[in-house]
């Protein structure tokens, strides 16, 4: 069955959004020029979504953007990892200790 709208066009159906927090650590955050901004981006949203977006907006972390590391509310997560409205995404690039 399909559904017509007498008169108009079918109303636009818009995907609810989800605001992040996205913080950027070591040489992310220098090469950003920024430690912390916000993303509101279509729902359901990965890690993937969110580095994808910020590559789009800060072009100048392209160097980093295959070997930052990424951290769900202070949890370490992969690329297919679901975020949660309002939640906080880290990236940062590979530590080593000594």
């Amino acid at each position: 069955m399909e559904l017509r709208f007498a008169g108009a066009a079918a109303p636009a159906i818009s995907e609810p959004k989800v605001a992040v927090v996205v913080r950027l650590f070591a040489r992310a955050k220098d090469l950003a020029g920024t430690d912390c901004l916000e993303l509101e981006l279509s729902a359901p949203l990965t890690v993937g979504d969110v580095r994808r977006a910020l590559l789009k907006q800060l072009p100048a972390l392209e160097p980093l953007a295959h070997s930052l590391l990424a951290a769900v509310d202070a949890e370490y997560a992969n690329d297919d990892h679901l975020v949660p409205s309002r939640g906080e995404v880290a990236f940062f690039p590979p530590v080593s200790g000594g």
